[in-house]
């Protein structure tokens, strides 16, 4: 299976028909056919259905799909730092964040790093600690800024001195709005939504006690934003960090911290015994030199 075959694959996938995938790859049409049905012969499966007016993936196709993105994407990725492998730093540093207002703090040592080596570009993804491991862990993330509590174990890393406030989203006109903070007992038997992240979770679980089992968590959720639309809408209470949605007073939303008090640290990782291009090491004594300890 040949990577340029994968691309091809990709193309039809993304534009859902043969002839605009062929315009977008600079190849005829037949061409892209005979690979596609060469590529099904090879794998033994069907990967596409197609009909007169588009082409859709089947399960099978699907399931290639994602696994193509990573391939693709990580052969690009060796491609470029080897391209880039001279005395000058350059080339393209990968850099995973979940949602957390510590990202200002990384993004500062940013700044100042691509004014010192302009030729360095950044590649941001933002996801959970979960995903953002998954993808270091198969070399198609360098650095990754995770929330805790997470399993670091993996991983070389600084802690930042910043803690974070956790607390719920919820309406200006609810009946919580006017407090200062909830407690476990306001939120008992409240449409709740919370993170997805089993390490948060139980940190949730355990703020509750002994009333855990009280809890009525109606969805989850792997990136606040969208949450916070489902709590505008009036769907429930989202736990979040503070300062994650903006909430003014153009917004119909608000935030209220959590008592007893809960708060969480944020590191950024990388994977021990790596590798890196030249502007991934170089970008990672930034790191080091901005975040020790002083």
């Amino acid at each position: 299976m040949e990577i340029r075959v994968l691309k091809y694959f990709l193309a039809v996938a993304r534009e859902e028909n043969i002839t605009r995938a062929a315009e977008s790859l600079n190849i005829t049409q037949p061409t892209l056919s005979r690979q596609l049905m060469q590529l099904e012969e090879e794998l033994k499966v069907q990967l596409f259905i197609r009909s007169k007016s588009k082409i859709v993936l089947t399960d099978k196709g699907m399931l290639l799909r994602r696994m193509a993105e990573e391939i693709v994407g990580l052969a690009e990725k060796t491609e470029n730092e080897f391209s880039n492998y001279e005395d000058i730093i350059a080339g393209e540093i990968f850099i995973g964040s979940g949602e957390t207002n510590s990202m200002h703090s990384l993004a500062k040592v940013m700044k100042d790093f691509h004014d010192l080596y302009p030729q360095v570009q950044y590649n941001l993804y933002s996801a959970n600690a979960d995903d953002i491991k998954e993808k270091i862990d198969k070399g198609l993330i360098d650095i990754g800024l995770l929330t805790e509590p997470v399993d670091i174990s993996k991983y070389d890393f600084v802690r930042l001195k910043e803690k974070e406030v956790w607390g719920v989203l919820m309406r200006k006109d609810d009946v919580l709005a006017s407090k200062d903070y909830v407690t476990a007992d306001d939120l008992i038997d409240k449409p709740l939504i919370s993170s997805r992240r089993g390490m948060i979770q139980n940190e949730i679980f355990n703020w509750f006690g002994k009333n855990y089992d009280k809890l009525n968590i109606i969805s989850t959720y792997n990136l606040v934003l969208n949450a916070s639309v489902m709590v505008e809408e009036g769907l429930g209470y989202a736990f979040s960090l503070e300062n994650l949605i903006n909430v003014n007073d153009e917004t119909n939303i608000c935030f209220k911290p959590i008592f007893p008090k809960v708060e969480t640290g944020t590191v950024i990782v990388w994977k021990k015994h790596q590798i890196f291009s030249s502007a991934t090491t170089k970008f990672i004594e930034e790191i080091k030199s901005a975040f020790k300890e002083k």
